[in-house]
């Protein structure tokens, strides 16, 4: 037999955590990284905190799972605290932010389907987006290496480039249900949507009968400094798919939606085995909590001010490697001049700093959300000497 027990569809690198501690990861040989990837923008608040440990212990002790053909008591008193911090009316809860945008995406066809109009089902979206790994969301992207040998992909997508406005009001026929994007691009390379292009969506679906759905399973939840990345704009959805962060690293995502958007999500519509468990929501209501905590979302800029500024002053010492700094609060890209996998490599094979990779040659700095000035330090160390040995490397 070749093919190993874990069937081999990452490429796996050296790194073998066992265990961590706060903004680091222990390998299971005793190697020490400083973890500014954070499971991919999941681990909120690190690794180990002791507040989502306890919740996470207490709850398990007590109840970890029901069908949901009961009552959620649990589930009831998050979704509502999520109401109160967002747009929205009503939350459905999943296991992952593929299920998250999965949901959204039934929601909006199943809006026009209640409202007479089941050929409304097409949903426009954008270049270099990530939207998860089922049928669905990879039928919302038009990156080749998450389609190649999984078509026939499911009809009544069609993708346009991001950030433009005039094409996607040209893309509008009588099929359209409506617009799926991420306020800020994560893995096509931290490339936020422009203020006109927001607010331009917005008037075309208010004006066309359509729905705005916003995936921000990577850049919502406070990753941005703020505890959603429509925010920063001013510009609200209809339905939005949160997942990464919102557990701090048990699985768990959501589909919020308004009232008017979830009309035609009625009993037998949707459902899931293990969404909303009451040990997922212990976990996001640990999380939550946090979150919300006096001062909490002002340190996360403020921290992300602070790296952006470091960032900044490098490139003119590695003008040659790093070109410029994209995003927001904690969600960062250094783009660099080279392909990034191979730094994102360098960085942690020898210099046991944890990134990652992706679009358009950027380096993601996504480090958890607890970080303080301690760990900015050792960060700018650790990219610094990469950075050097790097170009000593490759000269």
């Amino acid at each position: 037999m070749t093919i190993t027990p874990l069937m081999p569809v990452y490429p796996r690198c050296g790194v073998r955590p066992v265990r961590g501690e706060g903004a680091h990861l222990i390998s299971e040989d005793g190697s020490r990284y400083l973890d500014f990837a954070s499971g991919i923008a999941v681990n909120a608040l690190g690794h180990g905190h002791p507040v989502l440990v306890k919740a996470i212990a207490d709850q398990a002790a007590t109840l970890m799972h029901v069908s949901n053909l009961y009552g959620s008591p649990q589930g009831e008193k998050f979704a509502q605290k999520l109401v109160d911090l967002s747009f929205a009316d009503t939350v459905f809860f999943t296991n992952s932010g593929a299920e998250a945008v999965e949901c959204a995406l039934k929601t909006a066809r199943r809006y026009h389907y209640a409202n007479g109009a089941p050929e409304r089902h097409k949903i426009i979206s954008f270049a270099n987006a990530f939207h998860g790994r089922t049928l669905g969301t990879i039928s919302a992207t038009n990156q080749p290496k998450m389609r190649d040998g999984f078509e026939p992909l499911l009809p009544g997508f069609e993708v346009l480039a991001f950030n433009d406005l005039a094409a996607a009001e040209a893309a509008i026929d009588d099929t359209t249900a409506g617009f799926l994007l991420e306020p800020i691009q994560g893995e096509g390379g931290i490339l936020p949507a422009t203020q006109e292009f927001m607010t331009g969506l917005r008037k075309l679906c208010d004006d066309n009968g359509l729905l705005l759905i916003f995936d921000e399973v990577q850049c919502g939840y406070g990753r941005t400094g703020k505890m959603w990345g429509y925010e920063h704009y001013g510009v609200t959805p209809d339905i939005m798919s949160v997942a990464k962060g919102i557990g701090g690293g048990f699985p768990l995502g959501a589909c919020l939606a308004t009232e008017e958007a979830a009309k035609g999500m009625v009993f037998g519509t949707h459902g899931s085995t293990y969404g909303g468990n009451p040990l997922a929501i212990a976990a996001g209501e640990a999380v939550l909590g946090v979150i919300q905590e006096p001062g909490f979302l002002e340190n996360v800029t403020a921290i992300g001010e602070r790296l952006r500024a470091g960032l900044e002053q490098m490139i003119p010492n590695h003008d040659h490697l790093f070109e410029s700094v994209r995003g927001k609060g904690l969600m960062l890209g250094l783009r660099l001049k080279i392909e990034s996998r191979d730094f994102v490599a360098h960085l942690r094979d020898n210099h046991g700093l944890l990134t990652v990779a992706a679009g358009d040659n950027v380096v993601r700095i996504l480090p958890p959300l607890i970080i303080d000035e301690s760990h900015v330090g050792e960060f700018f160390e650790k990219l610094s000497a990469g950075a050097r040995s790097y170009e000593v490397r490759v000269a």
